[in-house]
Parts: structure tokens; C-alpha cells; sequence
């Protein structure tokens, strides 16, 4: 067993109709909020009706799409000149990236670039952030528990991630009410990236017997309510299991790291326009299916065979099934759902080098259960196109 410590957010809310609630305990932050939301997406009469009742004042910055670093300054003098005193970021992955994103460099000294990976000097964060409070309005990233915000580059063509454990939102506010009116596709997309961000963890070489537990049920909602919240989403029981589900990722990923599907997700998302969640779709069942191959010939008593198995037992239901079972299972849902092919989003054969290039020195790729080899990552892409 991994010696192991686990890290998340002080305080969660769950529960349908905790909105109020999470609200009244935002309170406690100040008395005037930057609020962060999409430019389209979920209403905003929820939030904006609750912090009025509350005496909350407030300044609304919207975003649209991957927030960007200029994005987020701009939002960082907002705030400073029109004194919040906490940013509540209500939305889905992106809005709260740039929610944590924005609450921590309103304390830290110096330029957003400072601190982030790749692009950057990747210092650490010095000083703990003003107070977020995450309130997400998809089912996918998780991200109201993680310590990580993903940032885009447009100008380098690259997603790159601000890391601290001062990123973690003082409160998470989940209510499955505000999920019921999502979309078919994007419920399909931000189920696949929540379902990947259970299985990913779960096979991880840094898996613990804690992010165990909760990915093992994370599964197991998942595969019965998916399909329900996709074709049905008044589903209000289904969508309460697609936001645990997320819940549980955001919590699995913080602590366990992820794999090769995000390994790809992250170059291929600041390369071109793909949503994360699709990109999760069109490549978990090819991730799987090479990782079990590549365990069988070069590690075939690795304990992530096994978990394979039991991966793919608790995927079709089936107390025999094989572990290459779980990635027929999960190619058959992908099909059910819709979801696009590499090769409907018009991207380049000729490409795929410098995906793999960038996909092996991506820091999810490091949890894989296996080093997978250039040409097996490029046969991946190959059987997603």
C-alpha cells in the first residue's frame, strides 16, 4: 500500500437544493463578491437571487471558453478596484479555474507567469489565496475540490496548470439542481471526463486505499446514470450521481494524479478546439486498451491488471468479465453518447508526433500505471481517428 496524505477543500456542501445554504455560509467571506460565470451556459437567476437575499453585494465578470493569463489579470484588477472581498466562481471547470485562479494572485506578489509550469518560472505560491467558493453547474472536472487551475496560453498554443495547495476553494457548493438543464452532448461530455476521472486515479501509480473507495463508487454511479441523465435530464436522482461522480474525481485526481488520457487532453486542448470532455471520450476506451496490452507484455504482475478487471466487472456488471471487457464497454458508451471522432474535429495526422511529444512530458501522463512508448501513444491516436 502507497503511503498516502489527502488534501481537499475545508468545507463541502452536497445536497440537491444546498445552494441557500452554501450561500449563507459564503457570507462568513465579506460582504461584496467578484462573481465569475460563463458568458452562456447555466442561468444566473439562481445565484443572483440568493446572494441579493443574503445581503451579498457583487461584481460580475464573465467567461467564455479556457480562461486565459490575460483573462485572468484582467479579472484580478476588477476585483482589487472594486473591493471584493472573495470570488465565487459559479460554473463549470473553466469558470472555476479562473475563479481560483483569480483568488490566489489577489494575495500573491508579482506577474500570474511567475508561477505557472511550462510557460513559466512554476514558483510556488507564497501566501494563501482570498477565499473562493466553488459553485459548479456541470458534472465533469471536479474542479471545486482541486488544487490545480488550468490556464490557456493562446500565443504558445498550450494549457498549463497554476498548482498549490493554496488553489483549494475554502468552500464547495454542489447542488445537483443546477445540472438539470444541461444539454445532451455537453452531459455526455462532462460524464466522460467525471467517468475518466475515476478510472484514471483508480489504476494510478500513486493510488491509496482512501481515493479507492470513493472511485470504485464513482464508477458505479456513473454507469447507471449516465445514460439516464443523457437521454432524460430532468433526471434529478441521475444527475445527483453524475455530480458525486465529479465530486469524486475532483477528490480522486488532487490526490492520486490521472494517466494518459489527461496526458493527451492537456496539449491537445491548447491545440486546437476540442472540448476536454470529448477529448476524454474519444480516448479512454484506446487508453485502456493499450495500457492493459503494454502491462500484459512487459509487467504482467503489476497490481493494475487486476484493477483492470475490476474495473471492467464493475463497468458491464458481468462478475467474469476479462479486463479488455472494460474497454469494449466503454467504446460502446462513447458510441451511445455521440461523441465525436479525432477525426471529425479535423485534426491532422500529420500532428500526431508533436502530440505524443508533448503528451509524454504532460505532468498526468507521470501517474500512468505504465511508460507507455511513443509508438503506442501515436496507436492510440490512431485507433480514436
Amino acid at each position: 500500500m502507497n503511503s498516502f496524505d489527502f488534501v481537499t477543500s475545508p468545507r463541502i456542501l452536497f445536497g440537491v437544493g444546498c445552494l441557500a445554504d452554501g450561500i449563507k455560509a459564503a457570507a462568513q467571506f465579506g460582504r461584496k463578491a467578484l462573481l465569475v460565470h460563463a458568458t452562456s451556459g447555466a442561468t444566473l437567476d439562481p445565484i443572483i437571487s440568493t446572494l441579493k437575499a443574503e445581503g451579498i453585494k457583487f461584481v460580475e465578470f464573465s467567461v467564455d471558453h479556457e480562461p486565459s493569463v490575460g483573462v485572468v489579470q484582467e479579472m484580478v484588477e476588477l476585483a482589487r478596484s472594486a473591493g471584493c472581498d472573495f470570488v465565487l466562481a459559479y460554473g463549470g471547470g473553466s469558470v472555476m479555474d479562473a475563479g481560483k485562479a483569480t483568488a490566489a494572485m489577489l494575495t500573491n506578489p508579482g506577474d500570474l507567469l511567475d508561477y505557472l509550469e511550462v510557460v513559466g518560472q512554476n514558483k510556488p505560491l507564497t501566501r494563501p489565496a482570498a477565499p473562493c467558493v466553488a459553485v459548479p453547474t456541470t458534472a465533469g472536472t471536479g474542479a471545486e475540490v482541486t488544487r490545480n487551475a488550468v490556464l490557456a496560453v493562446p500565443e504558445k498554443k498550450v494549457k498549463v496548470s497554476l498548482r498549490s495547495n493554496y488553489l483549494l476553494p475554502r468552500l464547495a457548493v454542489v447542488d445537483p439542481q443546477l445540472t438539470v438543464s444541461l444539454p445532451a452532448q455537453v452531459t455526455a461530455y462532462t460524464g466522460l471526463d467525471a467517468l475518466t476521472q475515476v478510472i484514471e486515479p483508480y489504476v494510478s501509480i500513486k493510488s491509496n486505499p482512501l481515493v479507492d473507495v470513493i472511485c470504485r463508487d464513482g464508477m458505479a454511479r456513473s454507469v447507471r446514470s449516465l445514460r439516464k441523465a443523457y437521454s432524460t435530464g430532468a433526471d434529478l436522482d441521475a444527475r445527483l450521481d453524475l455530480n458525486l461522480t465529479s465530486l469524486y474525481g475532483g477528490l480522486a485526481l488532487t490526490n492520486a494524479g490521472l494517466g494518459a488520457v489527461h496526458g493527451f487532453a492537456a496539449p491537445m486542448g491548447g491545440m486546437f478546439d476540442i472540448h476536454h470532455g470529448a477529448v476524454c471520450g474519444i480516448l479512454l476506451p484506446a487508453v485502456v486498451r493499450m495500457n492493459i496490452t503494454a502491462l500484459m507484455e512487459r509487467s504482467a504482475d503489476n497490481q493494475a491488471l487486476l484493477r483492470y478487471v475490476e474495473i471492467a466487472r464493475l463497468l458491464t456488471g458481468n462478475p467474469d468479465a476479462r479486463a479488455r471487457d472494460g474497454a469494449d464497454w466503454l467504446a460502446e458508451l462513447v458510441s451511445v453518447l455521440k461523441i465525436p471522432r479525432l477525426s471529425d474535429y479535423k485534426i491532422p495526422r500529420e500532428d500526431f508526433s508533436s502530440i505524443v511529444e508533448k503528451a509524454q512530458k504532460a505532468s498526468s501522463m507521470k501517474a500512468n500505471p505504465i511508460m507507455l512508448t511513443a509508438e503506442e501513444l501515436t496507436a492510440i491516436l490512431d485507433e480514436s481517428y
